[in-house]
């Protein structure tokens, strides 16, 4: 999917999931229902949302910060599957599918999110098409990502797996007032993305530090030549 299709329906989920739009679309009863039943929550960085194996409740709304969607493997690593910004919502899967969450959500900034229960969120996937509809374009999406992600684990170098992770962090993230991706991660979260040992990751950093691809802050890394990280990772936006 490209860059622009995306963005598309990150700014279609905004136009309809919101307390505006829901109060212009549901009867006063479910609206009421649902004002009534979402909480704000807040969470420090490192303060775990969900876990994995934990029953889903409800879905969660990220008003402002960003997480992580990680799962353990066999050896008790994390494997980091998707990072979560400001104006997504997660836990929405396992809840339509009936099962507990497969995946751990572990703040990666201070967060503030709307937490919704499950019946409420259910409810209005009933009585609501247009959410029911942005919902099925936001799971094939993801969909699509996760397909993406094993063509990118497979077929592709640790190298250009690190120059394509780059410029999808910064398109998903954005950047901050002096061009630093939004997110500060560790050597071994870098590691644990692209499928390699942390020594590597670090060693791939510095050697694409030197090569003036990228500019690195301790954790916080800045792209400065667009093209030649894209043409390495083989990125098309």
């Amino acid at each position: 999917m490209s860059q622009e299709q995306q963005i598309a329906i990150e700014e279609r989920f905004a136009r309809v999931f919101n307390d505006k739009s829901f109060k212009e679309r549901l009867s006063n009863t479910d609206f009421e229902r649902y004002i009534n039943a979402k909480k704000k929550l807040t969470f420090q960085k490192h303060d775990i949302i969900f876990d994995d194996g934990e029953i889903p409740k409800g879905v969660y709304f990220l008003e402002t910060g960003a997480a992580k969607l990680s799962k353990s493997g066999s050896f008790g690593k994390d494997q980091i599957l998707r990072f979560i910004k400001e104006g997504d919502i997660i836990g929405y899967r396992a809840l339509l599918c009936g099962e507990n969450f497969q995946a751990k959500a572990e703040a990666m900034t201070d967060v503030e999110c709307t937490f919704l229960p499950a019946d409420i969120f259910m409810s209005l996937l009933e009585v609501d098409p247009q959410l029911s509809f942005i919902m099925l374009q936001k799971i094939s999406y993801e969909l699509g990502e996760s397909s993406n992600t094993i063509t990118f684990l497979a077929q592709k170098t640790v190298r250009e797996r690190l120059a394509e992770i780059l410029i999808l962090l910064e398109q998903k993230l954005g950047t901050d007032p002096e061009g630093f991706i939004k997110i500060s991660l560790t050597r071994e979260e870098i590691a644990n993305i692209i499928g390699t040992a942390t020594e590597s990751a670090i060693r791939l950093i510095s050697e694409f530090k030197g090569d003036q691809l990228i500019e690195v802050d301790g954790r916080n890394i800045k792209i400065l030549n667009h093209d030649k990280l894209m043409k390495l990772g083989h990125v098309v936006l």
